[in-house]
């Protein structure tokens, strides 16, 4: 059974820096292309980046691109995203997901993140 066990998120002021961590079990992660989705208050599901197996081919999301940066250690099965000059609007519930369901976040707890002065 696919598990994805988000961790990392907090409560930060705008500018400062989290990383967020997913530890996958269930199915060989070095052979997915691994996503970060994110919901805020009261919004829909947002895609925020991508890594492709192998960590070659990385995308990102107009919002967050030059201040997030996805990684991955398939050696831990885990996917990274390090957060930098963090914004109020980057506040939302955040949650990893394997291609090809972008969007199931049922897999997972998801972990929060919380910019706020």
């Amino acid at each position: 059974e696919v598990q994805l066990v988000e961790s990392g998120g907090g409560l930060v002021q705008p500018g400062e820096s989290l990383r967020l961590s997913c530890l996958a079990s269930g199915f060989t992660f070095s052979s997915y292309t691994m996503n970060w989705v994110r919901q805020a208050p009261g919004k829909g599901l947002e895609w925020v980046s991508g890594i492709g197996s192998g960590g070659g081919i990385r995308n990102y999301a107009d919002s967050v691109k030059g201040r997030f940066t996805i990684s991955r250690d398939d050696s831990k099965n885990t996917l990274y995203l390090q957060m930098n000059s963090l914004k109020t609007e980057d506040t939302a519930m955040y949650y990893c997901t394997k291609n090809p369901h972008l969007y199931d976040i049922t897999r997972g707890q998801g972990t929060q993140v919380t910019v706020s002065s």
